[in-house]
Formats: C-alpha cells, structure tokens, sequence
C-alpha cells in the first residue's frame, strides 16, 4: 500500500520519476515583452534618455526663483566687527559711541540668520539654456524609442535563428536515422550478395559524414538559445522552451502580404537626428545670449542675536540686480562659435540620417522580394528532393541504382530541407527589417505565432 503512495507523492513534490518538468513554449510576443524591459540595449537608452531629461531640468537654474537658508556664529574684539555685531543686535547705546569702547571693545558674540530669495528676471541665456536641453531631452527619449525597435528586430533574429537551429537539428536526426537504415539495409544486401561491400562502406562514410553535422547543430542549437538569452538580457536563464519549427511558407507570405498602415511619424533615429539638430541651434541662441544683459531681483531677511540663532529683531533688505559683461576674456565669442559648428555638424547629421532612412527602406524592402522569391524556389527544391530520393530508393531496393546515387539523392533532399528553413528565417527577418526601415514596431510578426 505505501509503494501505490511513492508515486503521487513524488508527482506531488514535482519531482516523480519519470517525468520530466518542462518549460512552456516561449512565444515571441513574450520574448518581446521581456526585451523591453530587459534587454541591456534598452535599459541603457532608457538610463540616456533620463540623464537628459534631468540636463532639462537642471537648466532650469537662472529662470525659477532660489531660496536659501544662511546661518553662523562669531565673537570677535575687532572694533569695526564689535561695533558692526552690536549694531545688527540693534545694541547700541550712547555709550557705545566713547572713544574708548570705539576703539577698545569688549569681547562680542554674535548668531547670524538669514533668508535669501533670488528672483530672476531678464535672463535670455537660461531662457535659451532651457530650451536647448528640452530639444535635447526630446532627442533623447526619440533615440531610446529606436533603441527599443532596434532591439525588437534583434529579439527577431535571435528567436527565429534558436527556432532555425532548433528545427535544423531535428532534420538532420531524421537524416541520420535514414542513412543509418540505409547503411543496416546495405549491409543486408552484402549479405545476400545483391550488393558489393563497397556499397556499405559508402554508406557507412555518408552516415559519419551526416552524424558530425548533427553534433554541429547541436552544438549551435545551444549556443543559438544562449544568444536569444543574451538578447533577452537574462543570459543565465535559458530553460525556455522554443517551438520545433519555423512558420510556414504559407503563414510567412501572408503577414509579408497583409498590408501596412502608412507611416504616422518619422523613424526615431531621424526624428533623434531632428531634435539633436534643433537643440544645437537653439544651443547656438543660447550662447548669444550670454552676451545680453542680465537682471535679477532679490530679498533677504536677516536675524542677529548675541545668545539664539534666529533670534532678535528681523531686518529686511530688497533689491534688482542688473550686470552685463560685454567681454570677458573672450569666453562668450568662443562659446558662441564653438555652439555654431556644432549646430552645423548636428543640421550635416540630421540630412544624412533622413537620406540613410530612405536607402535603408529601399534595401530592406528589396530584401523582403528577394527573400520571398527564394523562399518559394526553396519549396520546390524540397517537393523535388523528396520524390528523387523516393525514386532512387525504389531503384535501389531493385538493384536499378548504385549506392552512390542513393547516397546523393538523401544528402539532396536532407539540403534542400534545410534550405528551405533557412530561407524561411531569412523572409521573416527581412520583413521585421522592412517594418523597422519604415518606422513601423517589428513586434507586429507575433501575427505569425497566431
């Protein structure tokens, strides 16, 4: 009775002989999803994009108002700071105006406190400062968008080749279970003298030539899911499980087919290359501005006691500060020039990033045709090798067709099967590179999955 009990405790705890927990299938739309918040790539944009975003918000100082808190002691027998101290206290009595206590004070301690205010008024640089860092921003977080996409395409490439080496592995196990029947089926027939031993000993090398290449896609098989791990920014977890095989032909040329909704903005890597240009120009302002007259308002409240911080009688003082420094060493001439080329170098990118954009698209959409057209002949080469084989294999089996030819017609079909994979990657990766080129989210190919 406690052996029946083994079994459901063990199934129980997970752990019951036999059956071994497997992962489910990862899906691409959740491979995207963990990219996203993941993926080195990403999570480094995203560290930018808020660095500039904090550059905006730092330019900010020399447009809001800023308050301080000022505090401090002192005890001093200088005349001018005794006779000053004692003033602040509001102390001062006719006898503190002898020649003697002028001259010869008494030892004085003093708690300063004070509230200072500084508004600022008329600053045109900061103004400018601030705009500049917003483009900035801006450019920032477009750039971590395309940095987001450009992930997404490298998820792409990276699930469907762990899927490609997956299903490639489990060609050539069928390849290498047939030439093994062959070499069992030959070896029979030198038995019975239908065939000569040359025959098994061909077939015999075609089935160690087939078996190293099953241990080479084995061996890329698990460095191909290591790569999508990497990918994925979780390189130690690769215990998902992939499916065997690639989408279908048919399934591929229909998402490649559907049509596509027209462009609602630019590529962020143009729109990135705009706003880095329109802050460099809006930097440029900036840097003319430092020329301009500054005017600033302020206010403080002081408090002066011999015993207690912030203590006695308060004392107010307001005013408006106006300065300008029409020179200054030539630092203002310099940063005004040096803030133009950059704005010419950054306007020089912006161009070439819209007219790059444009050659990308053209070249990615004329890898999806070609990508189409070969996967298609792959199809054929596939239905082609798979009757030659099976019509050497009858030859053979009648003692029509040498070994030789046998061997070749496998290693055909085994070729073309593998192709046409290979040619079924290549047609999704050049339509998430087509949806990227356009602007459009390459995470659209989850539709294959459905």
């Amino acid at each position: 009775m406690h052996r029946k009990l083994i079994p459901i405790v063990l199934a129980a705890l997970g752990v019951a002989p036999g059956l071994a927990a497997q992962a489910p299938v990862l899906t691409l739309r959740e491979a995207l999803g963990r990219a996203d918040s993941a993926a080195y790539g990403n999570r480094a944009a995203e560290g930018a994009a808020d660095a500039a975003a904090a550059r905006a918000a730092g330019a900010l100082q020399g447009i809001l108002p800023t308050v301080r808190v000022e505090g401090g002691w002192l005890r001093t027998d200088e005349p001018l700071g005794a006779f000053g101290s004692l003033l602040r206290q509001r102390g001062v009595t006719p006898e503190a105006f002898a020649p003697d206590a002028l001259n010869h004070p008494d030892e004085i301690s003093n708690w300063a406190g004070g509230v200072v205010a500084e508004v600022p008024l008329l600053n045109a640089d900061a103004w400018l400062g601030r705009a500049a860092a917003s483009s900035a921003e801006a450019a920032g977080r477009a750039q971590a968008e395309w940095t987001r996409t450009g992930t997404r395409l490298d998820v792409i490439r990276a699930y469907y080749g762990a899927t490609l080496a997956v299903e490639a592995e489990a060609t050539l196990e069928a390849a290498s279970r047939a030439n093994h029947e062959h070499v069992r089926m030959t070896a029979a027939l030198v038995r019975n003298g239908m065939v000569t031993k040359s025959d098994a000993l061909l077939a015999e090398v075609r089935a160690g030539e087939v078996d190293a290449q099953l241990l080479e896609a084995r061996s890329q098989a698990r460095l191909a899911r290591r790569r999508l791990a990497l990918v994925l920014g979780a390189p130690a977890d690769t215990l998902f499980t992939l499916p065997a095989v690639l989408p279908s032909p048919d399934r591929i040329r229909a998402v490649a087919a559907a049509p596509l909704a027209e462009p609602t903005a630019e590529r962020g890597d143009v729109v990135a290359a705009r706003l880095g240009r329109e802050a460099a120009e809006r930097d440029a302002r900036r840097a003319s501005g430092r020329l301009l007259p500054r005017v600033n308002a302020f206010g403080r409240l002081d408090w002066n006691d011999p015993t207690t911080p912030f203590a006695g009688q308060e004392s107010w003082t307001v005013g408006v500060m106006a300065s300008w420094s029409p020179f200054s060493g030539g630092a203002e001439l310099a940063d005004r020039s040096g803030a133009r080329a950059r704005a010419e170098a950054a306007g020089a990118m912006a161009e070439a990033a819209a007219a790059q954009a444009d050659l990308e698209l053209a070249a990615r959409e004329s890898d999806l045709e070609v990508a189409l057209e070969r996967l298609a002949i792959a199809e054929r080469s596939v239905a082609q090798g798979a009757e030659a084989h099976r019509i050497v294999a009858r030859k053979y089996e009648g003692g029509l067709a040498a070994i030789v030819e046998l061997l070749g017609a496998a290693a055909t079909e085994t070729s073309t099967r593998l192709g046409l994979t290979q040619a079924q990657y290549q047609a999704i990766v050049a339509d998430a590179g087509r949806r990227q080129a356009r602007g459009d989210d390459p995470a659209a190919l989850a539709a294959l999955e459905e």
